[in-house]
């Protein structure tokens, strides 16, 4: 370490002493703030008060003798004082306050203006004693030479006028402002005048506003003074709402008009923000619509034109820019010419019935195209959000915007995609139509890019974060079967949704894809193809490796419940879902616990009563073998709700009514698929050479002998065989008929019908009424005969071959729980409760 440096010693010169003296100085000055920051004795004990005085003592002694800031402190601490003695602060504390105010200063006056106002808001006293004590004190301060001080008690004031009696507004502020309003007063007593008229207007009558009030706000509006014509010119909206359309018109309109030509432009800017706030008045409500018929041809087309500058505003200067370089007030202009553009895609369909769709491709489409294509975010998601509305109003003409639902569609940024797809099956209904409401031929067949476009937006949406939107893109892809044909979903679209279920990491996501792909197997129409669907769902989520497939698998069957008939659901999926009981997952067999319920209501007796007997069985071995204490809770809860709930019948059954009649069209239209795919065979097959469009008719309309709808659809029961060939004939000629309907209305029928059948349960068929069954019990096996269902009894469009029909899980030795037990290859903690297996 080094020594310390030897100390320097004092020089006593006298240039020295000077420097010293000059420092001490300085310490002498840095000092005396903080001496002078220190209370005498007898400042401290005149700002002393007495602790035994009461609050209200207290006050009144600190409003009498104490300084302004203990005087300012009892005015804040006054709502206080009113909640625990009203009486006694009226009487004793505001006379001093009132006394107070007349002296105070700016802080004591903001804080009188809050505490008042906190008072009224508190409702510590009633509105007449309100009226009666603070109304003048309030009114004596409005023209405060401060102009914040007089702001505050303007606010306070009004806020007063919203309860205030009409007869105490009358007596107290409106006559008086008879004269405040005059030139003669001071520009700021005329300012505040104009803000009481414009909330006077909220409490009385039309009438009396005209008689009383009218008169005033015409004097104002025509103020030698701007900021008065301007500071009125903002109240006539709440003006026109207090007298109504009719009297806006004859009295507010004209002032407007002579405002919007004022000489000076505050005037005329608030003007044109008050007019453009009261068009919702108006009839019309849209300032191009309501002026169509009353612009002469030069001036709509000047109009016009200058709607479209405004379309491209800004967009001529940004070629060649480079950000970094930009001056900060070339940015703030460049960002209202997006506001202002943006503003334009909103109101584009109000300019499309101001040029008459008509004439959309000469005057509107190139403006349309440019907003389409703006290089700005939101003005395309605007323009994106209004889309539908563009395709209503063309109406037949939509077919012109087909490549710009393109370009949307390819948009870069996911919020312009999540802006369309809001209305996309309306859209793709009015593309695939041509506007027109009758079902005529396809016309997306003449739009080849956009099945690419929707698969691309899809996969797009997946690779993003934004989850929300991927699941709302696949819901509305339910709309597809409505539009495009089964073959182009099957190939381009079913396999996707295989994918995003399996592979999908987001739950809503994966089951808005299983309920998308249900309805696509719904509305396919060839039997080869929902065999292979149905093959799959069973095996690679049903029987599937991963615990959370097969969780997927029970989503879909809540889904196929949903959307198909119970004969199809019975056939294909009840066993392969109830098999899931084995289930080594408890989570596993916990869901499907609250799903037997809905499985039990797709039976009907006495046809199905074999399944319900391997849905008894399953369920009391889960009574008596199951070891999960969790599982075993809901299986008993569920054991009661399923013997509460009363079976479905072959026959017809009043309660059930609306359910049967729901799944026998359902039904129904499942046997017209499979006639109408063999209508095209025999087309096709026809003299090995295609039919004719005209002879494929003709043998159609030979082929068929009623001219109506039968009621319902005959199931075989057994009989004579005579008569049971008997009945197949008058199916197969009323099945022709319904192809012929089902094939014109079924896959144009608005989407919102699928939704319709959310709210609808199980339903059954009509058959001969079987006497003796009403609840059954899921535990007592009192029948050992069950009869199958009749083969002809099911939908014949869904017959399959029996590895198909009969498929079910193979449990035990054929399944490793380890990898039954995991999504991947290591166990998954799954929603409903921890992961649990059984050996």
């Amino acid at each position: 370490m080094h020594p310390p440096p030897p100390v320097a010693a004092m020089d006593f010169s006298q240039n020295s002493l000077f420097g010293y003296m000059e420092d001490l100085q300085e310490l002498t000055i840095i000092e005396r703030p903080v001496r002078r920051s220190l209370k005498t004795p007898e400042e401290i004990e005149r700002l002393t008060v007495d602790e035994d005085l009461s609050d209200i003592e207290r006050a009144v002694y600190l409003l009498s003798a104490g300084q302004d800031i203990q005087g300012t402190s009892v005015i804040a601490n006054l709502p206080f004082l009113m909640r625990q003695n009203p009486a006694e602060t009226l009487r004793r504390v505001l006379p001093k306050v009132r006394e107070a105010l007349l002296v105070a200063g700016v802080e004591m006056q903001l804080t009188a203006a809050v505490s008042f106002l906190t008072i009224l808001q508190e409702e510590s006293v009633s509105v007449h004693t309100y009226a009666h004590s603070f109304l003048q004190v309030i009114l004596l301060h409005l023209e405060h030479r401060d102009a914040g001080v007089s702001n505050a008690w303007l606010e306070t004031l009004l806020s007063v006028i919203e309860v205030l009696p009409k007869e105490t507004l009358r007596h107290e502020i409106l006559n008086p402002l008879v004269s405040k309003a005059q030139l003669s007063q001071t520009v700021q007593s005329r300012l505040v005048s104009c803000k009481i008229l414009g909330k006077l207007t909220n409490r009385f009558d039309a009438h009396a506003i005209k008689r009383e009030i009218l008169p005033l706000v015409k004097s104002l509006c025509q103020d030698v003074e701007y900021e008065v014509r301007s500071c009125m010119c903002r109240q006539l909206e709440n003006i026109a709402q207090g007298i109504g359309t009719e009297l806006t018109k004859s009295v507010v309109l004209p002032e407007l008009i002579e405002l919007s030509r004022d000489e000076g432009s505050s005037v005329r800017l608030a003007a044109f923000e008050t007019l453009v706030n009261l068009l919702d008045i108006f009839d019309t409500g849209k300032l191009c619509h309501g002026l169509y018929g009353i612009f002469t041809p030069d001036q709509h087309l000047r109009f016009l034109e200058f709607y479209k500058k405004l379309c491209t505003l800004g967009l001529q200067q940004e070629n060649g820019h480079n950000e970094n370089q930009i001056p900060p007030q070339i940015l703030e202009q460049e960002k209202k010419y997006i506001s202002v553009r943006k503003n334009c895609a909103y109101n584009f369909p109000a300019m499309i019935v101001f040029v008459d769709p008509k004439n959309f491709h000469m005057e509107l489409y190139s403006t349309f195209f440019c907003l389409c294509h703006d290089p700005e975010v939101p003005v395309r998601y605007t323009i994106a959000i209004c889309f539908h509305e563009v395709s209503k109003l063309l109406n037949s003409g939509v077919y012109l915007i087909h490549k710009e639902l393109i370009t949307l569609l390819q948009d870069e940024s996911l919020e312009v995609l999540d802006a369309l797809i809001d209305h996309l099956p309306e859209i793709l209904e009015l593309m695939s139509t041509g506007g027109e409401s009758s079902v005529q031929e396809n016309k997306l067949s003449s739009l080849p890019d956009l099945i690419p476009a929707l698969t691309a937006a899809e996969q797009r949406a997946a690779a993003s974060l934004k989850w929300r939107t991927h699941e709302k893109l696949l819901q509305k892809y339910a709309c597809l079967p409505h539009v495009i044909s089964s073959d182009q979903i099957y190939y381009r679209f079913l396999q996707r949704m295989f994918t995003v279920m399996m592979t999908n990491n987001v739950l809503p996501v994966q089951k808005a894809a299983s309920r998308t792909l249900c309805i696509f197997l719904r509305y396919n129409r060839k039997q080869e193809q929902r065999h292979e669907v149905i093959q799959k769902l069973i095996e690679q989520l049903g029987q599937g490796k991963s615990y959370w497939n097969r969780l997927r698998f029970l989503d879909t069957c809540e889904f196929i419940i949903e959307i198909f008939s119970k004969s199809f659901f019975c056939k294909y999926f009840f066993l392969p879902a109830i098999e899931l009981t084995h289930d080594p997952v408890a989570n596993v067999r916990m869901k499907l616990c609250y799903l037997l319920p809905k499985v039990k209501s797709t039976l009907k007796i006495p046809a199905d009563k074999h399944l319900l007997q391997q849905l008894e069985m399953c369920v009391r071995k889960l009574l008596c073998q199951e070891k999960d204490k969790d599982v075993l809770a809901i299986v008993k809860r569920t054991v009661l709700e399923l013997d509460r709930m009363e079976m479905s019948m072959d026959a017809f059954q009043k309660k059930f009514y609306e359910k049967d009649l729901l799944d026998q069209e359902k039904e129904r239209e499942e046997l017209l698929l499979l006639e109408m795919e063999q209508l095209e065979k025999e087309k096709q097959q026809s003299d090995g050479r295609p039919m004719s469009d005209k002879a494929f008719e003709k043998k159609r309309r030979d082929t068929k002998t009623p001219t109506t709808l039968p009621k319902s659809i005959p199931i075989a029961v057994p009989g004579p065989s005579s008569a049971t060939s008997s009945a197949s004939k008058e199916i197969k000629k009323s099945k022709l008929i319904r192809s012929q309907s089902f094939n014109n209305q079924a896959f144009h029928a608005k989407y919102g019908n699928l939704d319709k059948c959310a709210s609808k349960s199980s339903t059954a068929t009509y058959t001969p009424s079987v006497s003796g069954l009403g609840k059954t019990s899921m535990i007592s096996l009192t029948d050992d005969s069950f009869r199958t269902r009749n083969a002809s009894s099911a939908p014949s469009s869904f017959s399959a071959n029996s590895s198909l029909a009969g498929t079910s899980r193979v449990t035990g030795n054929s399944v490793d729980p380890k990898s039954s037990g995991s999504k991947d290859t290591q166990p998954r903690k799954a929603t409903l409760k921890s992961r649990k297996s059984n050996p």
